[in-house]
């Protein structure tokens, strides 16, 4: 798990394709402090696992699944990426929950200033996303929590601090670009259990009962 409190902004070293398969060399001096194999850190807001690094850089494979709900596919060598390492049990929890799992990709229609704080329009690749975006709710665009200013039929919008616009690699994005968007996980389990419905492949309950066996001379 995430705070969605970016570490550090890293760079990318290293990017090998085969497919929609990739593996990737992150350059970086805070977050491989103690690092260890297996360990989780988010770039760009995708939860990836470590396996390989040095002192000054680490590797992780990205899956197909990934590649896909994923910005990270449109990475070039030396791209700036936002990098945190998994919450410790102890740690501060300074932004909100993030899991590090992509939901959709948006892009980025304008920004503007408003007096001491920059404004992005994003609009929604999957627009029904969108019910999980609430004004001054919590999002995460490319592993930063921030929150909603408003919504729109098939966009949001944020306002940004120059604190966090200028520790994140999110002042080098633009109209046009494309940002890792991940919903808040609590209204997602909500609207998960409001409306799930049971497969039709899932048996029914069983009629089993002490009354059955014996009307049918088991008991």
């Amino acid at each position: 798990m995430f705070t969605g409190l970016v570490e550090e902004v890293g760079k990318m070293k290293g990017i090998a394709k085969q497919g929609e398969a990739m593996r990737i060399v992150v350059g970086a001096d805070r977050v491989t402090d103690g690092v260890m194999l297996g360990d989780s850190i988010s770039v760009n807001g995708v939860c990836l696992t470590v396996t390989a690094f040095d002192r000054f850089s680490f590797s992780a494979d990205v899956m197909p699944e990934t590649y896909r709900k994923s910005n990270l596919h449109e990475l070039r060598a030396g791209e700036r990426v936002n990098l945190e390492r998994a919450m410790l049990a102890g740690g501060r929890f300074g932004g909100h929950i993030v899991q590090g799992h992509v939901d959709s990709t948006g892009k980025i229609m304008k920004r503007h200033s408003d007096a001491n704080a920059v404004v992005y329009h994003i609009h929604l690749d999957d627009a029904d996303m969108l019910r999980y975006v609430i004004p001054k709710g919590s999002i995460t665009i490319d592993g930063i929590s921030l929150t909603v200013v408003d919504t729109s039929a098939h966009s949001f919008s944020v306002s940004i601090i120059p604190h966090t616009l200028g520790e994140t690699a999110l002042q080098q994005k633009h109209a046009g670009d494309t940002v890792n968007i991940e919903c808040d996980v609590i209204g997602k389990y909500v609207d998960h259990l409001l409306n799930f419905k049971k497969p039709e492949n899932i048996r029914a309950e069983s009629k089993l009962s002490t009354s059955f066996l014996m009307e049918n001379g088991f008991l």
